[in-house]
This record gives C-alpha cells, structure tokens and sequence, in this order.
C-alpha cells in the first residue's frame, strides 16, 4: 500500500514585513516555498494545521502543499519559535524534486533498555539526528536505535551500526561517530574538613606606660595623700 503524505493547504500571502504581526494574532502562519525552477513565493496557513503536521513529519517528512489549483512535494526547513512562548512563527517549505536525491537531517529514536543503565550506569546519548542523502520518496522520518546493544559499560552504538534501508539511504556522518553509549554514574565528592591554623593574634596594649611613667604616677599619688592628711 503506497505510503499518503500528509496534505496543508495554503493561500497566497500579500501581507508581508512587520504586518504579519497582525495574521499571527487571527491564528494565521506566515511561511514561503521556494525550490529549483521556482520564483519564492509567500503565502500563510493556520497556524495550528502547521504545528500539527510539522510535529508529526518534522524536517524529513514529505508533506503535499496544496496552494489553490497547484499540489506540490515539500519539505519543512528553517522552523523560527516565538522566544517566550515557544510556539512555531515561521517556516519555509522546500519544493522537491522527487526524482532527484536530497540531503537532509533525520531525527533518532531510541528505543528499548539497555542492561548496562539497569546495572546503574548512565546513558549518554551524543547525538540525536544524522544527516542523510535519499530520494525524497525515500527519506525515513526517523531512525531507530535499540539500546538493547548497551549490554555493558564499554559497549557503545555507532553510525556504522545503526539500522536503515541502506540501498536507499545513505548517512552522510563518519560511520564511527558514537550514537549513544553508558558511562559510570558521576559520585559528587564531598568536601574534605580541614583543620584551619587559628592564629592568636594579640594586640597591642593601648596607652601602655613605662616603669618611668608608673614611678611618677605613684610619687604622685603618694603626695596627693599626704597633702590630704595636712589638711585635715
């Protein structure tokens, strides 16, 4: 059964610049399509139909544009998100020729477990995509890895080893660049107590007198008494 790509339909865009703004607030997508032997061309679609498509198909997926009587293949390229919101603004369509091959970026998915993360070890995934060279009636939407091969801690999954039609496909990333593999979990270290040499420091005595200064002191109040005493 042959596989039926998704289908969005769009309109001619005549709004452009900073007034898409104002299609944003009424729920309309502001996008362009563009390709070989074609002039770029603007138009809009509803914004949820976009984000509900382009979730499902991300950027390898064939999705059928419809743009009034015209039907053409597209890829998804360049999505642009709102900074604070997170919610897709923009997002160009690239017309295929079906006939000629592509490169693109297709997503990983990793399935299964791994006896090595149920020892306790962690799993480190290196990366998440690889690019990839098909026809576009050929490109997967994505690429499973099966974390099952992750038996032990030195074990490890390449490029080399991952599983696709490679009469159709062809990955384009060194075929010895690590996937995904475990590592020994990471033990935070205590900070080690350390006895602080508390020094005693002791100041200096203020107005300290001399044996001088205290010899005179004394005569002095010696005299003090005796004249007390004469006066009495």
């Amino acid at each position: 059964m042959a596989k039926t790509n998704p289908q969005l339909k769009a309109e001619v865009r005549t709004i452009t610049g900073k007034k898409v703004k104002s299609l944003r607030r009424i729920g309309i997508m502001p996008a362009t399509v563009y390709g070989q032997e074609m002039t770029p061309m603007s138009i809009q679609v509803v914004d949820k139909e976009m984000e509900a498509i382009f979730n499902h198909v991300g950027e390898s997926g064939l999705v059928e544009l419809v743009v009034g009587s015209e039907k053409m293949p597209i890829l998804f390229r360049n999505p642009q998100y709102n900074a604070f919101s997170g919610n897709l603004m923009h997002i160009d369509c690239y017309k295929v020729n079906l006939k000629e091959k592509i490169e693109t970026v297709v997503p990983l998915e990793f399935v299964g477990e791994s006896f090595s993360v149920k020892g306790g070890n962690v799993l480190v995934e290196v990366i998440n995509e690889v690019e990839v060279e098909a026809l576009p009636t050929d490109l997967p939407e994505k690429i499973e890895v099966d974390l099952a091969k992750l038996e032990t801690l030195e074990s490890q999954i390449t490029i080399a080893d991952l599983v696709y039609d490679r009469a159709k496909v062809t990955i384009k990333n060194d075929p010895e660049q690590v996937v995904v593999k475990t590592e020994e979990p990471r033990v935070e270290e205590e900070p080690v107590a350390t006895e602080e040499t508390t020094e005693t420091v002791v100041a200096p005595a203020m107005n300290q007198k001399t044996e001088e200064e205290k010899a005179a002191d004394d005569a002095k109040r010696s005299e003090e008494k005796k004249k007390e005493k004469e006066d009495k």
